[in-house]
């Protein structure tokens, strides 16, 4: 009995020793690219949305659901990710029905054109902050890249044991616990960098969007009908990448043949009241926060209307969290409004545009 204590205590060491190396060494995207943060901190906000936002880039970084909560009362939560791919937007929505059921769902339409992933990192930021779940199981197998394993996601040390040259302080300081770094998934950007001229786009042999997108979109649809949520389906309004009319067709044909709200934001610019020259801070790729708040106003009064998605403010619960959400949220901008004011340019994200 001696001799099996002590081998069970050895293993036990082991085991915690390699976990605690792996909590170390995996990336903390609390510094200059914290998207990967976004996915896992859904986990931590525990009150109900009746709107979840799904998509990549264009999601995260163009609306506001402060402003949503704010305008029109609708309690809403973006899930979304770098270079999100359409699989992995319908295996998040799976996950989060497992937690809840929100009246509608808003999801981005740019994803449609990409068939396989770029780089690994973006499933990395996208699937690891997943919870265990078959979904996540699923998002992994039908989006990995041919040299990902599935046992490296289970294992994440046996991806990042050599990372030891690239520890920060954040890796050290950030080890128990993480500041939460969204805003209900949204990423907060205060600084201004006007639209400009965009690299002409060459030509592309087809127009067609991948069969593996179609066949996710449409699981997505399926899903959203059987539970009784509204699926709406949105390209924001980003500049650039171009959205080209060959796409703008698939996109509104399907939504004619499946009865779904379908909002082009770049058709609205001059509604939603965008201005290319303020309301952005990368040239025109994604907005600030002056334009994201404008975008989801103007989704709000859109959603309202046309989605059924009620005014909830009122609810003592509700008004409680919301209330010290927008205090963060105020809070976060003015920090970030008094450092471009007095330096120029936001120290925490600096160097970003180049790394991505």
């Amino acid at each position: 009995m001696k001799g099996i204590l002590k081998k069970a205590g050895a293993v036990l060491l082991v085991l915690t020793v390699l976990a605690g190396l792996q909590n170390l060494l995996m990336p903390k995207y609390t510094g200059r690219v914290i998207e990967g943060a976004f996915i896992k901190e859904y986990y931590g906000d525990t009150t109900e949305h009746d709107l979840l936002i799904l998509g990549d880039c264009e999601v995260y970084e163009n609306i506001s659901p402060i402003t949503l909560w704010e305008d029109y009362g609708i309690p809403s939560y973006i899930r979304g990710s770098a270079n999100q791919m359409v699989a992995q937007s319908y295996y998040l929505l799976e996950d989060a029905l497992r937690r809840e059921t929100p009246k509608a769902v808003l999801f981005n339409v740019a994803a449609m054109q990409l068939g396989v992933q770029d780089k690994e990192t973006y499933n990395r930021m996208t699937l690891e902050g997943m919870a265990w779940s078959p979904s996540k199981w699923n998002a992994i197998e039908a989006t990995k890249l041919p040299e990902e394993h599935m046992i490296e996601y289970i294992f994440p040390l046996l991806r990042y044991h050599s990372r030891w040259s690239e520890l920060e302080e954040a890796d050290f300081t950030c080890y128990f616990s993480k500041p939460e770094v969204s805003h209900n998934g949204y990423y907060m950007r205060c600084d201004v960098r006007p639209a400009g001229e965009f690299p002409t786009e060459r030509r592309k042999p087809s127009y067609e969007f991948p069969q593996s997108s179609w066949e996710y979109l449409d699981r997505m649809e399926r899903l959203c009908r059987e539970k009784g949520i509204r699926l709406v389906l949105m390209k924001a309004p980003s500049l650039y990448p171009a959205w080209p009319e060959q796409y703008e067709s698939q996109i509104t044909e399907y939504a004619e043949n499946h009865n779904l709200l379908y909002i082009n934001g770049l058709e609205s610019l001059e509604e939603i009241g965008l201005d290319f020259s303020r309301d952005t801070y990368d040239a025109g790729l994604h907005l600030n926060l002056y334009g994201a708040e404008k975008l989801a106003h103007y989704l709000g009064g859109r959603l309202s209307k046309e989605a059924g998605l009620t005014d909830r403010r009122g609810e003592p619960e509700l008004d409680l969290v919301w209330a010290k959400k927008a205090e963060r949220y105020r809070r976060c901008r003015e920090e970030q409004e008094q450092e471009l004011q007095t330096t120029g340019y936001l120290t925490q994200f600096a160097g970003e545009e180049e790394q991505q």
